[in-house]
């Protein structure tokens, strides 16, 4: 595969940003992709939704004392709501002209795991997001310190009910097995500890805040050190612990390039942080520097996401209704904003299981025909049924680039470049046996040939890989 693309499918989520990296060189691609802006306007979806708690009691009240007709709506409000939300992320990581941020924030997501599904409030979530958005190349301690204090996370590991005399691990323990330092690396009494320095640390309007009935302010012993220590004091302490960087640069690696690091990555990258005092932009400008120039492709298995983004992009399916890449993410096991668990997708080898094969070649098969789903079915995914039927299926125009001056090898060898890390003889053949010698790239129907090239490449192993 060529390089370009190759590190487009990494630091996005297809391979539309093959040319620029091409056009400005590897290095000043990257430096772009770190700049700050990012819109901070508030989606138009959440207009009515609550963002206080005064407004959220007002909410509950509403549905309390509603009659059977009147929770219906509401809940289908809630459910357009999200799926509303669904299609907002996904429009950034389409249009964005340099997605690297956004798959940074789809990172964090994973790591910092809150679902909507147990959240329930979408401000919070959009809260949430924001965070991982304003902090993706930023300090991982500084981002680790604002997640434990918001609303949605606090909500989701259920520290309100953490409260003095009346303590609850959750968040404290995943603060250190899941979000920080990583099992065999705390003991259960800092788990305890930790529990109390959160104590009445619950829901306010922009961020949790602590409620003096509820906290604890006798002292705690944390990694060996006593005070009255709170959130931000915990993190300090774990930060102070030798083994804090490790965690967290595996993940990053797993995330862009390899699905098995290395022992030996984990620790350079990992010393590396340390030395920039937990700075993410240099960490990642290391990473992916020297990483880019060895030969390491074929090394992890594309995630839902670029699966879909690549075929929409090489299809060139123009306005396509993001709605299909909810529901497609969804049965892919990659459902946005709601994780099985809090240790989030697994990745690697589960997504790649026989069923969810199955599913991408069929995937396939639908967008390489020109079938999408139509209005009718869109609305049907809005409510209980989930149903799609054939008959509910419309045509779109598909088109693959090629170059149409060349032959069948030269195009073969051209998509090859483009989509696969690998090609042995057999796979030659084949591809070969469909485009055949005498193929005419200015044939009427050369388009439908290529595709048909292009739907066999998408189900090899090989196109699953990168």
């Amino acid at each position: 595969m060529d390089k370009s693309n190759l590190w487009s499918l990494r630091l996005g989520f297809s391979g539309k940003e093959a040319a620029a990296i091409e056009k400005l060189g590897f290095e000043k691609f990257l430096k772009k992709s770190y700049v700050p802006k990012f819109d901070k306007t508030l989606p138009t979806f959440l207009d009515d939704d609550p963002k206080t708690l005064a407004e959220l009691k007002v909410i509950r009240e509403q549905i309390k004392n509603a009659d059977a007709e009147e929770k219906k709506k509401i809940l289908k409000k809630e459910i357009y709501s999200a799926i509303e939300f669904k299609k907002w992320w996904i429009g950034k990581m389409q249009s964005d002209e340099f997605p690297l941020r956004e798959k940074m924030v789809c990172f964090w997501h994973n790591h910092f795991v809150a679902t909507s599904q147990k959240v329930k409030v979408n401000y919070w979530i959009y809260q949430h997001n924001m965070i991982l958005r304003e902090h993706a190349f930023g300090n991982f301690k500084e981002l680790t310190k604002q997640i434990v204090k918001s609303n949605a996370m606090v909500k989701y590991l259920d520290n309100v009910d953490n409260k003095k005399g009346k303590f609850n691990e959750n968040l404290s323990r995943e603060l250190l097995e899941l979000f920080t330092i990583g099992i065999g690396n705390y003991t259960e009494n800092d788990i305890k500890e930790g529990a109390r320095a959160l104590a009445g640390l619950n829901l306010g309007d922009e961020s949790a805040v602590y409620r003096k009935f509820a906290e604890d302010n006798s002292d705690k012993t944390y990694f060996g050190k006593t005070g009255n220590w709170k959130a931000d004091d915990l993190v300090d302490l774990i930060f102070e612990q030798k083994n804090i960087p490790y965690l967290i640069t595996r993940k990053i690696l797993k995330w862009f390039l390899y699905d098995a690091p290395s022992e030996e990555l984990v620790t350079y990258y990992g010393d590396y942080f340390r030395k920039v005092n937990f700075e993410i932009e240099p960490l990642l400008t290391k990473i992916f520097t020297e990483e880019y120039a060895k030969d390491n492709s074929g090394k992890k298995i594309k995630d839902p996401l670029v699966y879909i983004f690549q075929l929409i992009d090489e299809l060139q399916l123009k306005d396509y209704n993001a709605v299909m890449i909810v529901a497609f993410l969804k049965q892919q096991g990659m459902d946005l904003y709601n994780q099985v668990n809090v240790k989030g997708w697994d990745g690697g080898n589960s997504w790649l299981t026989s069923q969810v094969y199955l599913q991408r070649n069929n995937t396939s098969d639908l967008l390489c025909s020109g079938r999408s789903l139509s209005k009718k079915t869109i609305n049907n995914m809005m409510s209980e049924d989930n149903a799609k039927p054939k008959d509910e299926l419309e045509k779109k125009e598909v088109k693959i680039q090629y170059d149409s001056g060349g032959n069948n090898k030269t195009i073969i060898a051209e998509l090859s470049d483009r989509l696969l890390f690998n090609v042995n003889e057999s796979v030659q053949k084949d591809m070969e046996n469909l485009l055949k010698y005498d193929f005419d790239p200015k044939n009427p129907n050369a388009n439908f040939a290529v595709i048909r090239l292009f739907n066999y490449i998408t189900k090899l192993p090989e196109f699953q890989l990168i």
